[in-house]
C-alpha cells in the first residue's frame, strides 16, 4: 500500500493541473460568469476571494479554453516592476517584444488603446493584482477607460478590507464575482474525485462521513487547506505503512492519523 499512499499524497499537491481541475457548484457558477464576461461591454471585472478558493485555478482554465479563440491574455503572476509590465503589455498590443532601452510612456499606451478601440478586444487577465502598487492599479484602471481592453483582476478578500471599496475600483468595476469556501458536499467531492481522477478507488472507500465532517471543521472548506491536510495524512500513512503497519486500518483510513495530521499543519491546537 506504500506506493498508493504515495499517490495518494502527491494528488493533492497544491499545483496548478488545468486537466485535474474539479467541479463545484460555487467554482462552476463563477466559470460561467467570467466565461460570459468575456462578451459583455466591459473595462474591468473583479474575481475575489479569500486566498485557496481557486481564483488562480479558474483564471487558467479560462485561459486555456479560449486563448486561441479571443484576443485573451494571461499575466499570471505580479510583475516584478512597472517596465516589466509594460514591457508584456507592449507584446501585447504588438507581438513583438519591447526594444530594450526604450522609455516607457504611459500616454503612449494610452493613445494606442483609444486608437483600436473598435478594431480589437482585448481582454487580459491579471491574477494577484493586490500586489501591484497603488500606482499601476490607477493606471490599469485609465488603460480599462480606452474602451479596448477589458482587464479580469483577481485579488483577495481579506477580513478586513473590503476590496470592492479600494478607491482604484469605486464606480469602476462592471461585473463582481465572487468565490467562497466550499461546503461539506463539495469538500467531499472534491477529495473523491482527485483521489479517483488518480486511480485510487481503493482509498476513496476508506473515507466516511465521520472523515469529511472533520476535514470540513479544520480547513472550514478551504480548498488550499484541504490540500495540505490530505498530503501530510497520506505522507503519515506512507511512513506507518513502510515502517509500523500494524498501525493502519486498510479498510477504513484511521482517524487518528488524519487529526495528526490536522496537528502538524496547525489546523488542530494541543
Amino acid at each position: 500500500m506504500t506506493q498508493r499512499y504515495g499517490e495518494a499524497k502527491e494528488a493533492f499537491v497544491d499545483e496548478i493541473k488545468v486537466d485535474e481541475y474539479i467541479e463545484l457548484e460555487g467554482s462552476v457558477k463563477a466559470y460561467e460568469q467570467l466565461e460570459h464576461s468575456l462578451d459583455k461591454s466591459l473595462k474591468m471585472v473583479l474575481l475575489f476571494g479569500k486566498p485557496g478558493t481557486g481564483k488562480t485555478m479558474l483564471l487558467h482554465r479560462l485561459y486555456a479554453r479560449y486563448k486561441y479563440q479571443k484576443d485573451l491574455h494571461f499575466i499570471e503572476t505580479p510583475t516584478g516592476s512597472r517596465r516589466e509590465f509594460y514591457e508584456k503589455l507592449f507584446t501585447i498590443f504588438t507581438g513583438q517584444k519591447m526594444p530594450p532601452r526604450s522609455t516607457i510612456n504611459f500616454e503612449t499606451f494610452v493613445a494606442y488603446g483609444k486608437k483600436i478601440k473598435g478594431e480589437r478586444k482585448i481582454a487580459i487577465l491579471l491574477d494577484e493584482a493586490q500586489m501591484y502598487p497603488a500606482e499601476m492599479l490607477e493606471e490599469i484602471r485609465i488603460l480599462s477607460d480606452t474602451g479596448s481592453i477589458k482587464f479580469v483582476i483577481s485579488l483577495h478578500k481579506t477580513e478586513d478590507e473590503d476590496l470592492v471599496a479600494k478607491k482604484h475600483f469605486q464606480s469602476r468595476i462592471w461585473e463582481t464575482i465572487e468565490l467562497r469556501n466550499a461546503d461539506r458536499t463539495e469538500i467531499k467531492t472534491y477529495v473523491h474525485k482527485r483521489l479517483l481522477h488518480h486511480g485510487l478507488t481503493e482509498i476513496a472507500n476508506q473515507l466516511d462521513d465521520k472523515h469529511f465532517k472533520l476535514i470540513y471543521r479544520t480547513t472550514e472548506g478551504n480548498l488550499r487547506e484541504c490540500n495540505k491536510l490530505l498530503y501530510t495524512a497520506f505522507e503519515i500513512s506512507e511512513y506507518y505503512d513502510r515502517h509500523n503497519p500494524k498501525k493502519l486500518d486498510y479498510s477504513r483510513f484511521p482517524m487518528k492519523i488524519l487529526e495528526m495530521a490536522a496537528i502538524k499543519t496547525g489546523m488542530i491546537h494541543v
